[in-house]
């Protein structure tokens, strides 16, 4: 049996769902279980040709879907719950941004936004900032390109995930007093990789990291932050804990800096399972004379060369060979696994 087709109406049969006529502006898809999806595409075959506008007409658990092409708009998500806004492919999907600082808003005050999804699209930064989130819980970045800064504020159970993040004319990703988790991520050429601030909670878990004018993450104030399995190579720093932050530093690969890790003699981090080579400073302890009292926090770690299997292309597996297989509770250091033989 075909479904029947009304404007306004719609009549699932056979445990299927119908289309709610096509006029664009007027209607949109609906699925019996994921709201309604909304079509945008520059050349008049969707439902809006502007992300914005349709945005703003989909209500709390529908799907923005935006089609191939250079949008050059401001954007911001906000009062929303349960929206997706998807992109055909960050690599042909451009939100180039316009006239404000920050190319795309998600949440702002006083209002919020909701397990809001992002993904599938390249964002160019406007003024100076990519991708703000301000005011918001549950937002999913995944599979995108940041051309620029990505900067969370008073936003929980941010999660970030495939994305690259790169050229920002400061920090590649930064958090203020907010949570957050970053998950296989490229974070590239900027001046800090990761900046932690505030009263911010941030897991970082098999991320790259690479090219920092100076720390590949920095954690400041009362922040705390879990690095795990992440490959930090040529920055100037590896990790630096500052002021009143604490965290810990495990299973990492830190190759190519000035120092290795850094952090204060009031506030020790747990540091263990560490891969560090061709580090000038393994370890430096803001307050304390000398590093007699150094083994206690880093005895598990181990400095010998990781075997990337092209670090000068910027592939930075692991050979098969490699020494820094099976380290302690680690199958392997560092955010790539090694490469079959």
């Amino acid at each position: 049996m075909k479904p029947i087709v009304a404007i306004g109406v719609l009549l699932v049969l056979c445990g299927t769902s119908a289309l709610l006529a096509q006029e664009p502006g007027e209607s949109r898809e609906r699925t019996s279980d994921s709201g309604s999806t909304w079509y945008v595409a520059l050349d008049g075959s969707g439902h809006f040709t502007s992300i914005q506008e349709a945005i703003d007409q989909a209500q709390d658990g529908d799907t923005v879907f935006i089609k191939a092409g250079r949008y050059a708009e401001d954007v911001t998500v906000h009062s929303k719950e349960g929206l997706k806004v998807i992109g055909e492919g960050r690599e042909k999907v451009l939100l180039a941004g316009l006239k404000r600082v920050g190319t795309l808003h998600i949440g702002k005050w006083p209002y919020g936004a909701r397990n809001v999804e992002i993904r599938g699209l390249t964002v160019h930064q406007h003024g100076g900032l990519g991708v703000g989130i301000f005011n918001g819980e549950g937002v999913t970045l995944k599979n995108l390109k940041v051309d620029g800064f990505v900067f969370g504020q008073q936003v929980q159970n941010v999660y970030i995930e495939h994305c690259v993040v790169g050229g920002s004319e400061t920090t590649g990703i930064a958090f203020a007093d907010s949570q957050a988790t970053l998950i296989d991520n490229l974070i590239h050429d900027n001046d800090h990789g990761v900046s932690i601030g505030g009263t911010s909670i941030v897991h970082l878990e098999r991320n790259v990291i690479t090219r920092s004018l100076f720390e590949g993450v920095l954690v400041a104030d009362q922040a705390e932050a879990t690095l795990i399995q992440n490959t930090l190579v040529k920055n100037r720093g590896g990790v630096k804990f500052q002021d009143d932050a604490t965290g810990t530093v495990a299973g990492n690969i830190i190759d190519e800096a000035q120092v290795g890790i850094r952090w204060s003699v009031k506030n020790p981090v747990n540091i263990a399972h560490n891969g560090l080579h061709n580090i000038d400073v393994k370890y430096q302890v803001d307050g304390q004379a000398g590093a007699a009292s150094l083994e206690p926090h880093v005895f598990s770690d181990v400095y010998i060369a990781p075997k990337f299997v092209a670090p000068h292309r910027g592939d930075y597996r692991l050979q098969a060979d490699s020494p820094l297989l099976r380290i302690g509770e680690f199958p392997y250091l560092g955010a790539l696994g090694p490469v079959r033989e």
